[in-house]
């Protein structure tokens, strides 16, 4: 057991950085699933291997509790249905995860044009999940939050607010316009003030 103060690393460089293959995948992700970074996808793949590694450990042991648990939580977040087994767990992508991000739901009710629109408009926090916004775009969804994503409304003013800013704008135009003249017939008088001054000493 580590110390309670020193978090536990949740993701890991892969084992070959320079693999061709994994390379093209994670491209492939990057463009169909938004992803900024691929630390990001990383991250994921660290949970998803968890998880399979859980659900092969389970079927080891045939640990009925432990497995429930399991399935409860892949049931909450949309990854299996109630009648899914450990089979059907392991058989489970990593793009199933990626499906459950926040940014792919959004581009996918249509709140958002593109994947990359979605993401935008998550971390510019235009989006509400419920009473909350949340400007995560790997926020990994729950069933029941699903339905409660929205877009942030802008407040709507009254009929009166408007009429009374269009007033108050007018009358500063109005004063900036008097004020203006005032100056210029300052300036006039000046000027006929100083040609009678230098008329007189001729």
């Amino acid at each position: 057991m580590g110390h309670p103060k020193k978090l536990r690393k949740k993701w890991k460089r892969p084992r070959k950085m320079f693999d061709r293959e994994r390379i093209k995948f994670e491209k492939e992700l990057k463009k169909k699933y938004g992803f900024k970074r691929k630390k990001e996808i990383w991250k994921l793949e660290f949970d998803f291997k968890n998880i399979i590694r859980r659900a092969r450990k389970i079927l080891a042991t045939k640990d009925k509790e432990a497995e429930k648990i399991l399935l409860n939580k892949l049931v909450k977040y949309g990854l299996i249905n109630e009648k899914s087994n450990l089979e059907d767990v392991l058989n489970l992508k990593l793009e199933d995860f990626c499906s459950r991000r926040l940014q792919t739901i959004v581009y996918e009710k249509g709140i958002a044009n593109t994947i990359n629109h979605a993401r935008q408009l998550i971390t510019h926090k235009k989006i509400i999940v419920g009473d909350r916004i949340i400007n995560q775009p790997n926020y990994f969804v729950p069933k029941e939050e699903e339905k409660k994503i929205k877009l942030k409304e802008k407040p709507k003013k009254d009929k009166s607010e408007k009429k009374e800013e269009k007033s108050a704008s007018a009358e500063n135009v109005s004063g900036e316009k008097t004020e203006e003249v005032m100056k210029v017939k300052n300036e006039e008088t000046k000027k006929e003030t100083e040609e009678k001054d230098i008329d007189n000493k001729n």
